[in-house]
């Protein structure tokens, strides 16, 4: 539900009206630092910071005297719906029901603020809105895509500009930003703790942080109800070398008073965003906490991680690094919420780097492919003494039937290919095959679903390195099988996977409709690849919303999928990944080393940015009344 902001009432202060002489302790307003040894210089300046928290203690002190009567900072209620930025919201014609719960009445002539708390949503909401905010993702991901190869299309490489930042003010010139009618304090629905971004605008996009540059994001003074600024958010990322971040604890420094290459210039001033910090640490109001870093990945060279609510519970006024008078808030996290995404991403790392002799005790296999895969799979249990995947024989790559593979027509290799020596590009025949477009972009991410997506293959002249080769090569990404107490056995991935990123082929025996029937009347269980569900995702690179004259591309139809895997000898990683109906996994299916439309090789791919160390899961086409381990013998 939507509840209104804890009621303003000012904390007791040593000032009231019969003593207005009575002094406010520094520690109330300001810690000043008076223990370090001070250079000639800094008596003057120590000087000019007592004058200045002076005048803003007296400003303070009639600020809390004008507003002592102060009930809410929000009382905007309805449905969270991209309006105008410029516009003043009326509230939504047909709103989401969210009972309020203000502490206090607001005053009929009180004018309705922009800030708000959504909570109590629910698993069924939560799930509403965590698909809105795919769904917007995929918009944003999709546009930033078409528009490189646009401009490589028209340009010939030559940028006019950054995609992300263009694909942002588009979607934001056709109200696709969330959240941008109210300002939400503490959790965004649909935003879950350890997202993922790979672009700052992503966040302005999402609603998470609403400054396209600035490390503070809060609500201005006049479009308050209190008439003060309220800090929202903020973005820790080594931008202020006065930061000192400690995971659960951070020093952050407030912003201003930096020159054009990033070094500080001047003090800073308590106003717009440090105001609204020591404002929303007064009130004791939670600050959204995203943290950035690099991070080197075939997208972008930094990420951007939501690692939950964080409270202000100290400010002060000090001497920076450089000699220039910087505000300092301490933020502790709030107890109760999810490990942080970058404590797993650190904690993925070491995996990856440390030598295996100093792996946390649990894994079994540091490869289980035995070295049958480009990337090693990891095998891990800290569960109980279950060793079942050593027990059958690890396959790579799908084992077709005799004579799909060999011979010629549909049958056989595929051997009419492009002519690419350097690489397919645009108008060659592989680019033709799959509908005029190609599926992957340049960094080899999925860039939309169709039925069949044909990859260059033994025909072609194209190099290893072209856009059109990349399932053919093999995992990429270090996948590790895991021992979960929820799901029985699972897998997770010790990488970023980028939404549309390829993770690995779902591998078995393919068998004929024929021998299929001769196993299943002995009571053996298989898996079908026509039951896979990737139905959520078709509109994966639809731009209607952006374009309006935008046409759906269309593809051939391909007959259906009419064949069984036996995974219960000779399997590969895929066939641990767990079932569930909100799947973050999608298959597509692909040909590459034969034209046999009836045995396309099952593809795996991620569906969203999906963190390290989170469990990865497919849709099998059953409901989770109906799923069993046995149905795909993955546990």
């Amino acid at each position: 539900m939507t509840s209104h902001i804890p009621m303003v009432i000012p904390k007791p202060e040593p000032v009231t009206d019969s003593s207005p002489q009575t002094p406010i302790p520094p520690s109330s307003f300001f810690n000043f630092n008076t223990t370090t040894t001070q250079s000639p210089l800094e008596p003057n300046l120590y000087t000019e910071f007592t004058n200045v928290a002076e005048t803003f203690r007296s400003a303070f002190a009639q600020r809390l005297k004008r507003h002592e009567d102060v009930t809410v900072l929000d009382s905007l209620t309805g449905a969270i719906v991209p309006v105008p930025e410029e516009q003043d919201p009326d509230p939504d014609p047909d709103p989401v029901s969210y009972p309020s719960q203000s502490l206090k009445p607001r005053k009929p002539q009180e004018r309705s603020s922009e800030l708000v708390r959504i909570t109590d949503v629910g698993p069924e909401g939560e799930r509403q809105f965590r698909e809105v905010v795919r769904k917007t993702r995929m918009i944003y991901d999709s546009l930033r895509i078409f528009l490189i190869l646009e401009e490589t299309r028209e340009e010939l490489g030559r940028r006019r500009g950054r995609p992300d930042s263009k694909a942002a003010s588009m979607m934001k010139e056709r109200f696709l930003w969330l959240n941008r009618d109210k300002r939400i304090v503490g959790s965004i629905p649909g935003v879950q703790v350890g997202d993922i971004f790979f672009f700052r605008l992503e966040l302005c996009v999402m609603g998470l942080h609403g400054q396209t540059q600035a490390g503070i994001d809060y609500l201005i003074g006049s479009r308050s109800s209190n008439g003060e600024p309220i800090a929202t958010s903020v973005i820790v990322s080594g931008g202020y070398e006065d930061d000192d971040d400690q995971g659960d604890v951070i020093i952050y420094t407030g912003h201003g008073g930096q020159d054009k290459l990033g070094r500080q210039a001047e003090h800073q001033k308590l106003e717009g965003g440090n105001l609204a910090m020591e404002r929303s640490m007064y009130y004791g109001i939670e600050v959204r906490v995203v943290r950035g870093f690099k991070y080197e990945n075939a997208v972008s060279s930094k990420v951007y991680v939501y690692d939950g609510l964080f409270r202000i519970v100290d400010s002060w006024f000090d001497v920076g690094k450089s000699g220039f008078g910087v505000f300092k808030f301490r933020l502790e996290r709030i107890g109760g919420q999810v490990e942080m995404g970058t404590s797993v991403l650190k904690f993925a790392k070491t995996l990856k780097t440390n030598p295996l002799s100093v792996r946390p005790s649990g894994y079994i296999s540091f490869d289980i492919s035995n070295r049958k895969e480009n990337s090693p799979v990891y095998l891990f249990n800290d569960v109980d003494d279950d060793q079942e995947p050593l027990y059958y024989e690890y396959l790579a790559t799908t084992s077709f039937p005799r004579g799909i593979l060999s011979g010629s027509g549909d049958g056989g290799d595929n051997a009419s290919g492009c002519d690419c020596v350097s690489g397919c590009s645009s108008g060659c025949i592989c680019e033709r095959k799959n509908g005029g477009e190609f599926a992957y972009d340049y960094n080899g991410n999925l860039i939309r679903m169709r039925p069949l997506v044909h990859e260059c293959g033994p025909g072609c002249k194209c190099p290893p390195t072209c856009r059109n080769r990349v399932t053919q090569k093999g995992l990429r990404s270090r996948l590790e099988v895991f021992r979960s107490v929820e799901t029985g056995w699972g897998v997770r991935c010790l990488d970023i996977l980028h939404a549309g990123a390829f993770i690995c082929e779902y591998v078995g025996v393919a068998l004929t409709r024929e021998q299929a029937n001769i196993l299943t009347m002995n009571g053996d269980t298989l898996v079908y690849p026509a039951r896979f569900c990737s139905d959520r995702w078709k509109d994966w690179g639809d731009l209607s919303q952006v374009f309006p004259d935008y046409e759906r591309p269309s593809y051939p139809q391909i007959p259906p999928v009419d064949y069984a895997m036996d995974v219960s000898k000779l399997r590969n990683v895929a066939c641990y990944i767990s079932h569930s109906n909100d799947s973050n996994v999608i298959v597509q299916l692909v040909l590459h080393d034969h034209n046999n439309l009836m045995f396309p090789r099952v593809m795996l791919f991620a569906a969203e940015n999906i963190p390290p160390m989170t469990e990865l899961s497919l849709d099998y086409g059953v409901s989770d009344d109906e799923w069993s381990p046995k149905l795909a013998i993955c546990n």
